[in-house]
């Protein structure tokens, strides 16, 4: 019999749709899968070269469980170059992926029965990562119209004395939403204010675009620096997903609890993957603006294809690389044999019709929507746009 947690907790809807993707591929169908959250491009060659070199150099041991003083040393650096940060790397952690940051973040603050606010849609993993804490999760509705991202009043009115941490996911996955610094410099005269904390994920950082420019949530003040938990990542912006590393920074206090539940659950990550991203931290960042560059193209074209068909609205985002259109004209509408009731329902009929995997608005919170990945080729998004229009006229 299997645990209370193991229970109460959800396999990722992410996952599961992917999985069926690659599922109906393996058996001949010409799926185009956007339902994926990775850059489609390879990991940068320098990147790769430093981790054959480190190989042939047997770095193959254990290292120190907060990760090797060079890399946290980059990190740190990093933090000072591009967000005006300073941190010691004794207020530096690297886990195994952002995912780890901030699942670890969670266990090292929250205690049963404290909660933990997250603005909807969320990042599908929050919730049940503070379940698995036994935190509870109150979740605040945001609007489209305000491009998803939680207003101060929204904020307050969520607050308890159980409150315990806000999770702040900018640039946002579902949405590609992110915060101005007007907009940030708001939010957190709440959070100074009922003194939580905050666990600031921003691993879509390095994919902005237009004149948008990005803010990091803990440089807005030292008082708020304090309060927060950055955590950050190599996967996203250097197409390094499967090497596995992430960051948090914050509090000495903090961090050490961190680093003595890691001891006990994954230990360091991959030595391997480390010296590949001291590699992609020090090195050229020609790469990434690249594929910064490239993801833009993506996003004005499938963006303009999407919001061209009748009843659907979308939210034009300024990072990451999804698309979160309002798909809900849909739902009471049918092809004959397929009757579309929710998110759910339109994922399952345009997979099914079309052969296009997205993820359903409800495994983030938002019925009423789809994400809709555009990190795959222009081809494929250009496919994609032809067989989702022809796939939606058949409903009526």
């Amino acid at each position: 019999m299997v645990s209370e947690v193991a229970n109460r907790i959800n396999e990722s809807p992410t996952m599961k749709v992917s999985a069926l993707a690659k599922k109906m591929k393996a058996e001949g169908e010409k799926v185009i899968n956007l339902s994926v959250g990775e850059p489609d491009f390879p990991t940068p060659d320098n990147i790769k070269q430093a981790a054959k070199k480190a190989i042939d150099e047997n770095q193959t041991k254990y290292t120190i469980n907060a990760g090797t003083v060079e890399l946290r040393k980059a990190i740190a650096a990093k933090l000072k170059k591009d967000n005006n940060l300073d941190y010691d790397i004794k207020n530096i952690i690297v886990s195994n992926g952002a995912k780890h940051s901030v699942f670890n973040c969670i266990l090292a603050t929250v205690n049963k029965g404290e909660e933990v606010i997250i603005p909807a849609p969320y990042w599908v993993s929050y919730p049940d990562m503070v379940g698995i804490a036994n935190g509870t999760s109150i979740i605040i509705d945001t609007k489209e119209e305000n491009g998803f991202k939680v207003t101060p009043e929204e904020l307050e009115n969520a607050i308890t004395p159980r409150t315990k941490a806000l999770i702040l996911c900018n640039p946002s996955n579902p949405t590609g939403s992110a915060y101005s610094k007007e907009e940030l410099e708001k939010v957190a005269e709440v959070c100074l204010k009922h003194n939580f904390y905050i666990i600031s994920d921003e691993i879509y950082e390095k994919l902005i675009y237009g004149d948008f420019k990005f803010v990091s949530f803990p440089s807005l003040n030292e008082e708020l620096k304090k309060r927060t938990l950055l955590v950050n990542g190599l996967s996203k912006a250097y197409s390094m997903t499967g090497w596995r590393v992430g960051y948090a920074a914050g509090s000495e206090e903090v961090i050490q609890g961190i680093n003595k539940i890691q001891s006990h659950t994954t230990s360091n990550a991959a030595s391997i993957s480390q010296a590949a991203s001291l590699e992609a931290l020090c090195g050229s960042q020609d790469a990434v603006e690249e594929m910064r560059k490239e993801f833009q193209k993506r996003r004005d074209y499938f963006y303009n294809e999407l919001t061209s068909i009748d009843g659907i609205s979308c939210y034009k985002p300024e990072g990451a690389f999804y698309l979160f259109p309002n798909v809900s004209a849909y739902f009471t509408k049918s092809n004959g044999e397929k009757n579309i009731k929710d998110s759910m329902d339109f994922a399952m009929y345009i997979l099914s019709d079309a052969k296009i995997a997205a993820v359903p608005g409800s495994a983030f919170g938002a019925e009423g929507f789809v994400r809709f990945s555009y990190a795959t080729s222009m081809e494929n998004l250009k496919d994609a746009a032809a067989r989702l229009k022809e796939s939606l006229k058949k409903l009526k």
